[in-house]
């Protein structure tokens, strides 16, 4: 039997836009902040909430996935573990962050705006980005994500038809039960 558990759900929407950055080596990873509010009733009946923010980060190509989709108001439900890390401030003091590292994540509403590619280039290191103003992957193509995107959709779309009684019938995976 395991000595402890590390193991964490959140219930929240996210206070401002995800933000993808990738590390010196190359990784993707997603930071974004969501609050959790929990409410009760004091002993004279008054409504009471208490609102928690936490610090949330995804990472590898769960993170690319979704950037566009983790916007300020989604709500999101994050099963992960908690991770403590030390850093030093500009002042040479030693400070903790505690933030979740998230196992699985799942979109539970919210804006249905997605940020387009454009939108992000200015999150990558400026030697991945065109003058166009479009993303370009860490690969050089640019365009990639959209294309992945178009031709889910398309595969998607082909799945669905009319089946012999006449209802709609789908092939594949709800879109809301993406793995992500």
């Amino acid at each position: 039997m395991s000595d402890g558990m590390n193991k964490v759900f959140l219930l929240g929407n996210l206070g401002e836009d995800s933000e993808l950055r990738f590390t010196q080596g190359g990784q993707a990873v997603l930071n974004f902040r969501m609050a959790t509010t929990e409410s009760w009733a004091d002993k004279d009946g008054e409504r009471k909430e208490r609102t928690e923010w936490h610090s949330v980060v995804v990472w590898g190509k769960r993170a690319e996935a979704l950037e566009r989709y983790l916007l300020k108001g989604s709500k999101v439900l994050v099963e992960g573990k908690l991770r403590t890390s030390s850093y030093e401030d500009k002042e040479g003091v030693q400070r903790y962050k505690t933030e979740i590292h998230a196992d699985e994540l799942k979109l539970c509403g919210g804006p249905r705006v997605e940020r387009r590619d454009n939108e992000g280039a200015d999150r990558r290191p400026r030697d991945d980005r065109d003058g166009g103003g479009k993303a370009r992957g860490r690969d050089g193509h640019e365009g990639r994500r959209e294309r992945d995107v178009d031709r889910r959709r398309d595969d998607r779309d082909r799945g669905r038809g009319r089946g012999d009684d006449g209802r709609e019938r789908s092939v594949g995976r709800p879109v809301d039960d993406l793995p992500y």
